[in-house]
């Protein structure tokens, strides 16, 4: 009994041991974080009494103010009649004006991720072209956009490209599009008068919900994301969603129909995707040369094609390595939206320019613009997080 006893002390010292070291850890990172906390609250107060004895007072009373502005493009949220996301107008809130200017931030930065990732994998494979000719349009393509600053590129596209366009009167129609100065009309599913916005956001919930029924692995989540989304779809129906394919007419001064884009979104929609894209397409070409050369060997003994071989075997590997770095691009794309100021388009950080202006609230502002800009990057960040750790190995770690 005193052999076995005096075997297990050292066992349960260190297991005491290691217990103590971790519970230090935590109460070191607790106090890191309560004396971060503490520095942000002081700073906070001595500001606001240092404003006070300015006689500025430090509120954000002003979001419930009347705007007084328009906004050139884009939808806001409306608690009352009409309810649901309704166009904006100089009537509404100063907070509605930045919501209005979030959602046009928003607009550019998802649709911007789709194309750029999209260019951004076509680049990177062409690049490492057999054609010699593909690969090097693709090569002086991306050193040209890499080498060149976006807001250069993002004049151009505006001044030299969209805004040469033909007037609407001889606009040309292209698959049922048309291409104007004052903008560009494409086809697309449109609402009809009888969809009320409670019946759009019950839409768009069930799609999140189906999406998370393809994406989740477990079947029981998945089962009930499909049940809760068919309900909310069931129920937007009831509630009148009703969806009809639009082509855009041209009128006598501007067109109607469709879905409309404006010179300014077209512009840095097309500047922002283009330039993500030729470092998207570094990325993932830098993934493509560091898979072992044996593996194309290996596709091609087997009878793979080079298109075969890129579309089934590499790929999926590069979207392993490649999706931490495209996160850090995702969350720099976002951000680059804020260049929209430069030619005129309603994003965020540009309203925020109008309503600082307009209230002579610039601190209160700036803080709100830098808080929900660090929510959209943390929460790029954590997207590409778990699909990361999703689409790795099981035991490849």
């Amino acid at each position: 009994m005193m052999a076995a006893s005096t075997i297990d002390a050292p066992a349960q010292f260190d297991r005491q041991a290691l217990r103590a070291r971790a519970i230090r850890k935590k109460l070191t990172q607790l106090a890191i974080v309560g004396a971060a906390i503490g520095i942000l609250f002081g700073l906070g107060y001595a500001l606001r009494a240092s404003l006070a004895a300015r006689g500025i007072a430090f509120s954000f009373d002003y979001l419930s103010a009347a705007a007084g502005f328009e906004i050139s493009e884009g939808f806001t949220y409306s608690f009352s009649d009409p309810f649901g996301l309704v166009t904006f107008s100089s009537e509404m809130s100063n907070a509605q004006a930045l919501f209005a200017g979030l959602m046009n931030t928003l607009k550019v930065a998802v649709l911007a991720i789709l194309f750029a990732t999209i260019i951004g994998v076509m680049l990177g494979v062409g690049r490492l072209s057999t054609n010699w000719l593909i690969r090097q349009i693709c090569f002086y393509f991306v050193e040209f956009v890499r080498n060149t600053p976006l807001l250069i590129q993002l004049t151009f596209w505006y001044v030299a490209v969209i805004l040469q366009f033909p007037p609407i009167a001889g606009a040309p129609h292209l698959l049922g599009t048309i291409l104007s100065q004052q903008g560009v009309w494409i086809p697309g599913l449109v609402a009809t008068q009888s969809t009320t916005g409670s019946s759009i956001i019950l839409f768009l919930s069930a799609l999140v919900m189906l999406a998370c029924n393809f994406v989740s692995t477990r079947n029981g989540f998945r089962i009930a994301c499909l049940v809760i989304g068919l309900l909310l779809l069931a129920a937007a129906l009831y509630l009148g969603f009703r969806l009809s394919i639009e082509f855009p007419e041209v009128g006598r001064f501007r067109a109607s129909g469709g879905f409309s884009l404006s010179p300014e979104f077209t512009a840095i929609l097309i500047a922002i995707s283009i330039n993500s894209s030729a470092y998207l397409g570094e990325v993932v070409r830098g993934a493509i040369e560091s898979l072992p050369k044996g593996q194309w060997e290996a596709a091609e003994s087997l009878g793979f094609s080079r298109s075969e071989t890129i579309k089934d075997i590499v790929l999926p590997q590069v979207f392993r390595v490649v999706l931490p770095s495209f996160g850090n691009q995702y969350i720099g794309l976002a951000k680059n939206t804020s260049l929209g100021i430069a030619i005129g388009f309603p994003d965020l950080f540009n309203v925020y320019g109008t309503v600082a202006n307009q209230t002579g609230r610039s601190l209160e502002g700036v803080i709100i613009v830098m808080l929900v800009y660090l929510f959209l990057s943390l929460t790029i960040s954590a997207v590409t997080n778990v699909l990361n750790a999703r689409m790795q190995i099981p035991g490849a770690r």
